[in-house]
């Protein structure tokens, strides 16, 4: 995964414990092109990796945009980002990668967003909108004063259902919401926010018919091993010429780590995407929630983050 400099040019406070982090390129350089969708990940003070989602125009060249809520359950990076971050500083950062791809062609598209999760949203409304599509935006947080990026949503002019449960007296109820808004033709259905909301929203949407439903997680959902996942396998790496082992006392992604391999692990929970490796020979246990079922099945690339393996040997490109 490529890697390259950017500085903080703007911070900027956008709601209650979110701000802004507004990152151009070094003189002389360009930012790598980016779809609406799309995240980066930030190499932190301390050592850290996180990934944040861009909110900007994909059309914009010159300019990374993210939106990073204060987490009150942070690891380190939320707090390392708004306590430490200064504009001027240089940071290390990854090239935009995109789990959550925008559907340019569908006939309609309906934008959902809790909280913090407005951040690929907000991208994707100025893509439609630069497009001339159909869409429209579901805004749900716990206030007004939480929700980030209302200003740049409401200058597009475009249909926002707006929901802040202090207002409303409680919860949205997502079900209705969605019922509400049946597909016309080909509608795609998007989702960013927190874990419960996006079980609720993939739930209901399975219940309603709707097929193209997609979400972006900000954490993961464990996947347990598969019943034939193998606790002992062998694990040669093309690339490096290493071969060890891995057993009951240990994993695929400790060993790696113990070994040096260059993997840019970032999430290290298997939604980020950042560890994506080619698989040469044997079948992995794929425990991520990035790859679709049909790119698991082919069993060609695997996040070495939290998969296993299924057969006696496991050969990668690393």
């Amino acid at each position: 995964m490529s890697l390259l400099k950017a500085w903080v040019h703007t911070l900027r406070h956008e709601a209650q414990d979110i701000i802004s982090v507004a990152l151009r390129p070094m003189p002389g350089e360009n930012l790598p092109a980016f779809e609406a969708g799309a995240h980066i990940d930030l190499h932190l003070p301390g050592g850290l990796i996180r990934s944040y989602s861009l909110a900007n125009d994909c059309k914009e060249k010159d300019r990374y945009l993210l939106g990073i809520l204060k987490d009150k359950a942070s690891r380190g990076g939320s707090r390392c980002v708004h306590e430490q971050l200064r504009v001027g500083m240089t940071l290390t950062i990854s090239a935009p990668r995109n789990n959550f791809p925008l559907h340019e062609e569908a006939d309609h598209s309906v934008l959902i967003a809790g909280g913090i999760g407005v951040t690929p949203i907000l991208a994707m409304a100025q893509r439609l909108h630069a497009l001339g599509r159909s869409f429209e935006v579901v805004y749900l947080a716990r206030s007004q004063a939480a929700a980030a990026f209302c200003d740049a949503l409401t200058a597009l002019a475009c249909p926002v259902h707006w929901h802040f449960d202090d207002q409303a007296g409680g919860p949205p109820k997502l079900q209705d919401l969605l019922a509400q808004r049946a597909p016309k033709g080909n509608t795609h259905y998007y989702a960013c926010g927190p874990g419960m909301m996006l079980d609720a929203f993939e739930k209901f949407c399975a219940e309603l018919g709707y097929t193209h439903a997609h979400t972006e997680r900000f954490s993961a959902v464990e996947v347990k091993a598969a019943d034939d996942a193998r606790s002992h396998y062998s694990v040669d790496l093309r690339k490096s010429g290493v071969t060890f082992e891995v057993n009951s006392g240990t994993t695929l992604h400790k060993q790696l780590i113990a070994l040096k391999v260059n993997v840019p692990f970032s999430c290290e929970e298997g939604f980020c995407g950042a560890c994506e490796t080619r698989v040469l020979e044997g079948t992995p246990d794929h425990r991520d929630m990035v790859l679709s079922a049909a790119e698991q099945a082919s069993n060609q690339v695997m996040m070495v983050c939290v998969s296993g393996c299924k057969s006696e040997r496991l050969v990668l490109d690393l």
